[in-house]
């Protein structure tokens, strides 16, 4: 059986071309979801509603996930519930906006 955690992971192959950051320390994955008979879904964000890159991001993000030993099926829910902030992201990824700031 395939663990959130394994997703995750796999996800963090999936960058962000604006930023060149991955989508999982962004912090727009939100959740993953393991259904039963290997259905894995998961609800993310973009960095914002019109990000141009959005069709790419969320194409990338289902493939990579389908692409994971034991996923039979795919699904990628995009929520912009909460909207997405800087302080979503991983602690490495605050520190550099930080330097923005």
């Amino acid at each position: 059986m395939v663990s959130a955690e394994q997703v995750k992971e796999s996800l963090k192959k999936v960058v962000d071309p604006e930023l060149n950051l991955n989508i999982v320390d962004l912090g727009l994955v939100y959740e993953v979801k393991i259904e039963p008979e290997d259905k894995v879904t998961i609800v993310m964000s973009l960095t914002s509603p019109a990000c141009p890159y959005g069709p790419q991001l969320l194409g990338e993000a289902k493939n990579t996930i389908a692409g994971i030993e034991g996923v039979k099926e795919a699904a990628v829910q995009l929520t912009f519930s909460p909207p997405w902030t800087p302080q979503m992201a991983s602690e490495e990824i605050k520190a550099m906006f930080e330097q923005y700031m």
